[in-house]
């Protein structure tokens, strides 16, 4: 059987490790093998490409207004503001 040596583990991770073996009612061992196997034996998610989910929206927003109207509705609801304006000074 394989043996396992972890070196320079942080104080912080193996408390938690030592806590959560504990709670489990095992060893520090037996809670890093399950630990391992949990996580190599789960479902790999596939990360999402944010293109194409971007893409997957196209042509799927449908407003029965036409463009100029649309774009005057997206200016009229604008408002001005001072947030970024100076007081005395460039970061008061």
């Amino acid at each position: 059987m394989a043996m396992l040596q972890v070196r320079d583990m942080d104080d912080r991770l193996y408390d938690r490790l030592k806590f959560a073996a504990k709670q489990d009612n095992r060893s520090i061992s037996q809670q890093v093998i399950t630990i391992l196997q949990n996580y190599f034996t789960s479902v790999p998610i596939k990360p999402k490409n944010a293109t194409e989910e971007f893409l997957k929206l196209a042509g799927t927003w449908e407003d029965s207004r036409s463009t100029e109207e649309i774009i005057d509705d997206i200016y009229s609801s604008r408002v001005n503001s001072t947030r970024f304006e100076a007081f005395d000074g460039i970061f008061d």
